[in-house]
């Protein structure tokens, strides 16, 4: 032995021991910090989601940050085995933070956005929304995109940037919303037996808040109809079944008491040209 390793076998052998043995100990320190993050993550959600005073929106969040922080410490403890100083890696890493930014503008700009939408909290995880002309509910706010799916249950994973770079519609921030609609009857109908019909029609539903005041008036002179606005106030989960509602309950009534609501008109006039030449 003495002869093959050139007289270093008394110093080399306990070197490559000891230097396994750091190997092994690197590589199951890896493996329990890996899974160990992945174990905290789970019970970070896990009890964050069972919590009354946390909200859904900063679950996935918390469970994200969580296993990454450990994963770091981490890898930062298997570097240790092998005697690299940690902090001349943070000092590397201070140092390159700027090529990587560059590189990863797009990257970096989703999580600044998803960190500004978790602190002004414009809308949260089960709200409706309209970002951008996308309209949906919000299933999850992450480091990098926000989860939504469609009212018809199509999977939407919009980057943060162009969230917090859109305008964002909550609909459902307040408690209640106002439904908009219009109806157009013929200029040979009564306009006023018409929007008594349609004041009767609102006071039989029970979904319309008496303040403020349903609007019923009279707002456009068409090109075949004369139309009139109607403007009730409802919680906002009745808003659509409501709209429906009212829309079919209006048009019954208008032809039971005889209202008709007439299809686009144009009035034609032929000039005779040979008329004109005489």
């Amino acid at each position: 032995m003495e002869d093959f390793f050139g007289g270093y076998g008394d110093t080399l052998v306990p070197m490559m021991v000891d230097h396994g043995l750091s190997v092994i100990g690197a590589i199951l320190l890896l493996i329990v910090g890996w899974t160990f993050a992945g174990w905290a993550r789970n019970q970070v959600v896990k009890r964050a989601s069972s919590a009354e005073k946390v909200d859904d929106t900063l679950v996935p969040i918390m469970g994200q940050v969580v296993r990454v922080f450990i994963i770091i410490v981490t890898i930062l403890a298997v570097l240790g085995q092998f005697g690299v100083e940690t902090t001349s890696i943070v000092a590397v890493l201070g140092a390159s933070a700027l090529a990587v930014g560059l590189a990863l503008q797009g990257t970096l700009s989703n999580v600044a956005a998803g960190v500004m939408l978790l602190i002004l909290r414009p809308f949260k995880a089960g709200d409706a929304v309209s970002v951008g002309g996308t309209m949906g509910i919000v299933d999850s706010i992450g480091l990098f995109t926000t989860e939504m799916h469609t009212f018809d249950n199509i999977g939407v994973s919009m980057p943060n940037s162009r969230v917090w770079g859109n305008e964002i519609q909550n609909l459902n921030r307040f408690p209640t919303r106002r439904v908009d609609m219009e109806f157009g009857i013929s200029y040979r109908d009564d306009m006023d037996k018409a929007i008594a019909i349609i004041k009767e029609v609102l006071a039989e539903d029970e979904r319309i808040l008496p303040e403020p005041e349903p609007l019923v008036a009279v707002s456009n002179l068409g090109d075949s109809s004369v139309d009139i606005r109607v403007r009730p106030w409802t919680e906002t989960k009745n808003v659509w079944p409501l709209r429906y509602a009212l829309t079919k309950r209006i048009k019954e009534r208008f032809d039971q008491d005889g209202v008709s609501i007439p299809f686009p008109q144009r009035d034609v006039h032929f000039f005779d040209k040979s008329k004109a030449k005489n």
